[in-house]
């Protein structure tokens, strides 16, 4: 990447980017009026930042341009703009702590402590309406979730409580409960190579999630008389930790 940034949300409302080499604060990006839970690169656009604020707001930036941030996500599409600037721009009711792109950067996904996920076009800052249901999220802090790579459908590991959450990104179906751990899901991160989740706890340990692998059909089986269900791994509890390998 040619910009070699590291970036640091803290309590105040400002963003903070340091150089990777130096380790000195290159600028800052000023513009949201509570602390930084969560920021996240592009992985489309480089020089693209997401930002999410305890002010409810999303904002997008551009760390080439030394004025304000590109946009800031609006849940109602600007539909409520004219009734209210201040119920206008925000990304969820409440505070947001958890931010995450999919794998080809064309989609961001974030997390509220409205209980709601949301998806977002990265491109046009459009709200997708996707419904998730109710998404749990009672941390104060930081959400770390993740998103697959190369899955079909592709899918978000969401923290929540001592178990994690499984979503379909783009039809927003709660899949399955991931269990192993004794307490807090910390975060998840999805490695790409392997088709590996894993993830970390308060209970002091790191899970690595595999997916079973379907066994192949019959010659004289095709998949089109298949049950919806046997169609695709994720509609079963297809995803174990390692431990239970062993």
């Amino acid at each position: 990447m040619g910009y070699k940034y590291f970036t640091i949300g803290t309590k105040s409302p400002k963003v903070q980017l340091c150089d990777l080499k130096s380790g000195s604060c290159s600028h800052i990006l000023q513009g949201h009026r509570q602390e930084v839970l969560a920021v996240s690169w592009s992985p489309r656009q480089e020089y693209v930042l997401a930002t999410a604020s305890a002010d409810s707001r999303v904002k997008l930036w551009d760390v080439r341009r030394a004025s304000g941030c590109l946009s800031t996500l609006d849940q109602h599409n600007g539909e409520k703009s004219k009734a209210s600037s201040e119920a206008a721009s925000t990304a969820h009711n409440g505070r947001v702590n958890g931010l995450c792109y999919t794998n080809d950067g064309l989609y961001l996904l974030t997390i509220g402590t409205d209980d709601r996920m949301r998806l977002w076009n990265s491109s046009t800052g459009e709200n997708t309406l996707v419904n998730y249901g109710k998404v749990c999220n009672e941390s104060r802090k930081g959400l770390k979730f993740a998103t697959s790579c190369d899955c079909n459908p592709e899918f978000a590991f969401v923290p929540y409580d001592s178990t994690i959450a499984v979503y379909t990104i783009f039809t927003g179906e709660l899949v399955t409960m991931l269990r192993g751990h004794y307490s807090t899901v910390d975060c998840c991160v999805f490695q790409p190579n392997f088709q590996e989740l894993y993830s970390g706890s308060k209970d002091c340990t790191i899970l690595a999630w595999i997916p079973a692998l379907r066994e192949p059909l019959p010659d004289d089986v095709s998949e089109k008389s298949l049950p919806q269900q046997h169609l695709n791994p994720a509609y079963e509890d297809a995803w174990s930790s390692s431990d239970d390998e062993g």
